[in-house]
């Protein structure tokens, strides 16, 4: 792997390597931007194969932050920790502080959070030896993460509708709904409160049977999901569940769910598109959670978090909106608004900086 290569073809800033002996610390700090604010992103602890994995999976998810915080309109750049390690036995104490002490060398340019292998506890002991941290346990913290996200992905799902149907109704809605996890099931007690007949599936039968006695939910074998007759589909499982053989099965107008890498490629968003099935990009229907938590930046206030979750419908209207100006997918008007935001502060930015340089060179 070429890393500044890299680097230089997606524009990122920087690559931290982090390591301590006593502790066993590995880590890979990765920000990819920061105009619009400090790079916020969490941090990860997996078992990767080799090094050069793990650092391509650091640069790949501090770019998608990027993307995420520009488009939820959030004043943050974006970043993302790796952890090289077991999350069920290389943890301990001092790994966490001495990562803490890490980051609190950055000075505040980067800023982590909770991700896959990491959990409250973890982020109580990076408090120890910086503030730079989210997702904590003491007052103050955002708390459970699931309902605010849901709330997103009700939002915009109703978005996606208003779409596709004229109407962000869902009353009568027929609504498939993939997974029926922490997220999903307060999604659909949302939907049913506002008269959407759900169809559900998991792997996990209790979690289906939960839904069903709650919302009088149908339920269905996992890979049968695709092949209801229903208005929307919404992945809030596994990724990757729109490819070759899911698109030809789908029989929903909208795709509008709360899992992370939808699309298994992206050519499969230029499919859905051709064929007039309404997508709500990923990373912008289920940036709630990541609107809670840096919420916990101004001293966390939940109503305050819960208003500017509610944007996630006019982020989402923006994106259908660009894909018609444009004559694009929307997951390409996704990138587009986001980026769109970004260079505009950089130019008022760099008109700034000139009419200082201007001023300066008078005296």
């Amino acid at each position: 792997m070429k890393i500044f290569s890299y680097m230089e073809k997606y524009d990122y800033e920087q690559l931290v390597l982090c390591q301590d002996e006593n502790s066993g610390l590995k880590a890979i700090i990765a920000i990819h931007d920061t105009t619009l604010g400090p790079a916020l992103g969490g941090t990860r602890m997996w078992t990767y194969g080799t090094e050069e994995e793990a650092i391509e999976d650091a640069l790949r998810l501090a770019r998608g932050m990027t993307y995420k915080n520009a488009a939820a309109g959030l004043q943050l750049g974006g970043g993302k920790t790796v952890i090289i390690g077991d999350p069920k036995k290389d943890k301990s104490e001092e790994m966490f502080r001495a990562f803490g002490r890490y980051i609190q060398g950055l000075n505040g340019r980067y800023i982590t959070a909770e991700d896959v292998g990491t959990t409250e506890h973890d982020m109580d002991l990076i408090h120890l030896e910086t503030d730079y941290v989210t997702g904590t346990s003491g007052s103050g913290s955002s708390g459970n993460p699931s309902p605010v996200t849901a709330y997103g992905v009700y939002k915009g799902v109703q978005a996606a509708a208003k779409e596709a149907f004229g109407d962000y109704s869902l009353e009568g809605k027929t609504i498939a709904v993939q997974g029926v996890g922490n997220v999903a099931f307060a999604l659909c007690e949302y939907l049913h409160k506002n008269g959407a007949n759900l169809i559900v599936t998991d792997i996990n039968k209790e979690a289906v049977q939960r839904a069903v006695d709650a919302f009088g939910a149908k339920a269905v074998d996992p890979d049968d999901i695709y092949d209801v007759d229903c208005d929307i589909y919404a992945p809030c499982a596994l990724g990757a569940t729109i490819n070759d053989d899911t698109i030809k099965r789908l029989k929903a107008k909208v795709i509008a769910g709360s899992a992370n890498n939808q699309l298994k490629d992206t050519i499969h968003g230029d499919i859905i598109y051709e064929m007039g099935i309404v997508y709500a990009p990923d990373y912008v229907i289920n940036s709630g959670g990541v609107i809670n938590v840096a919420d916990e930046l101004n001293g966390y206030n939940y109503e305050r978090a819960m208003s500017k979750v509610e944007t996630i419908y006019d982020s989402l209207s923006r994106v259908f909106e660009i894909s018609r100006r444009d004559h694009i997918p929307t997951y390409v008007a996704a990138d587009r608004m986001a980026e769109e935001r970004i260079a505009s502060v950089r130019k008022s930015r760099k008109q700034f900086l000139q009419n200082e340089h201007h001023i300066l060179s008078r005296r």
